[in-house]
């Protein structure tokens, strides 16, 4: 059998990381992984006007965090072999940071897109690798804290949506100010992460089960440092070609992929739908900001619950039904009842959680589940980047936001059915 640090580049000298020291660490990254996308929909008006940005081009740039974590976050199991996953997390850390610090001093649409990519560079390798943290770290309890860090994430996403105009304004409505203060609050995270490399995982029975050891599971990816394991290569391939042949795998790759369509338009273009029904800037980010908030209590819950169940597929139905309720009260009477539509729409966005958590129980062990979590998620991006830029499209050339819906009630149908059967009780 291997070590308890076979997940590990090498063993440091520092003793093992306390529970509260990981789950600190856990937390303050979770709190970053959305400000700098749902902070941008409250302002992104402005934006656009000062930049010349088309609606186009703004779909476009919803579509970056797809883009990223489709192209970057593949990169993930590469960089935690070579690296560890605390290390690499540590770099996304950075990324994020200078992304969200530089972005609202430049004046230019191309220097904006880029420096965005930056900071969502950093989230995808953080996205690709936390649940292989939580696998690591708390192998027994993976269901309750990816709902913990799921809950962080919503708090985090929240936060931006609801202060971000009223930040601006306080500097005299510059959505500037209003998007570089999120730069301080990401530069939080990373001290914790600093400590937490320095100190080895403690692996729970899950994670150094035999089946770690095994040669047909075994994750040299991950558990090598560079240069340890002559036959990675040839151990790997059979892995990948393996993962891209199950049914179930590619279940949470569309699962995933729809999931990450519908959280990015509307983190992109709710506040716009609410705004053009004529609510104010101010209503339209709270609105948007109820839509992350529910996520706090319910991604706890749903995680802890799904994490109980042999099979999720009844949860991913249930969230799926949610959303196409939340699409059809935008269409037929935006602004009759915006809370509602909003609240119908938080709970739909629960989807995420539940994938990462249905992610983390298809994976036997940190190995299977680092390699599920860089395919499911970077397929996935792949098929959202399309989603968010049609949806612009479609809004520039009809000048409404009716025909967009029903495309999203369409892609919404689309997630129900993957969500059916990526939650049947199949592990890898």
């Amino acid at each position: 059998m291997v070590s308890s640090t076979v997940l590990t580049r090498n063993t440091p000298k520092s003793g093992p990381a306390t529970p509260w020291l990981a789950m600190t660490a856990l937390v303050l990254v979770a709190l970053n992984l959305r400000p700098a996308v749902t902070s941008l929909g409250p302002v992104l008006e402005e934006v656009r006007a000062d930049l010349g940005m088309s609606a186009g081009l703004a779909g476009l740039l919803t579509s970056v965090p797809a883009v990223c974590f489709a192209v970057v976050g593949v990169t993930a199991p590469a960089l935690a072999r070579r690296f560890g996953s605390d290390a690499v997390i540590l770099a996304g850390i950075v990324a994020l940071t200078a992304g969200l610090a530089i972005r609202p001093l430049i004046g230019g649409v191309p220097e904006f897109l880029a420096l965005s990519a930056l900071a969502l560079a950093g989230i995808a390798l953080v996205n690709v690798l936390l649940p292989v943290v939580v696998k690591q770290r708390f192998g027994t309890r993976v269901g309750a804290m990816t709902g913990v860090y799921s809950t962080a994430l919503n708090v985090g996403a929240t936060t931006a949506a609801a202060a971000t105009v009223p930040v601006a304004s306080v500097f005299g409505d510059s959505w500037r100010f209003g998007l570089g203060v999120w730069a301080a609050v990401a530069a939080l995270a990373l001290l914790p992460w600093v400590f937490l490399l320095r100190r080895p995982a403690v692996t729970s029975p899950a994670v150094s089960s035999p089946a770690v050891s095994s040669p047909a599971v075994s994750s040299p990816a991950v558990s090598s440092p560079a240069g340890a394991t002559p036959g990675a290569d040839a151990v790997e391939a059979p892995v990948v070609k393996r993962m891209s042949s199950s049914t179930t795998a590619w279940a949470l790759a569309t699962y995933f992929g729809l999931q990450a369509t519908a959280a990015y338009v509307i983190m992109g273009w709710l506040p716009q739908m609410f705004r053009d029904a004529g609510l104010s800037a101010q209503t339209a980010g709270l609105l948007f900001a109820v839509t992350s908030l529910l996520g706090v209590p319910l991604s706890y819950g749903l995680g802890a619950l799904a994490g109980r169940l042999r099979s999720q597929s009844v949860l991913a139905v249930v969230l799926a039904g949610f959303g196409l309720a939340g699409y059809t009260g935008l269409f037929l009477a935006p602004a009759g009842a915006p809370w509602v539509w909003a609240v119908l729409l938080g709970v739909a966005n629960c989807a995420f959680p539940l994938a990462l958590t249905m992610i983390g129980l298809r994976g036997g062990n940190a190995g299977s589940v680092v390699r599920l979590s860089a395919f499911a998620q970077s397929a996935g991006y792949l098929l959202s980047i399309p989603g968010p830029v049609i949806v612009g499209v479609l809004y520039d050339h009809t000048g409404g936001w009716r025909t967009p819906l029903v495309f999203l009630a369409v892609l919404m149908s689309a997630q129900l059915v993957a969500g059916h059967v990526a939650g049947r009780n199949r592990p890898l």
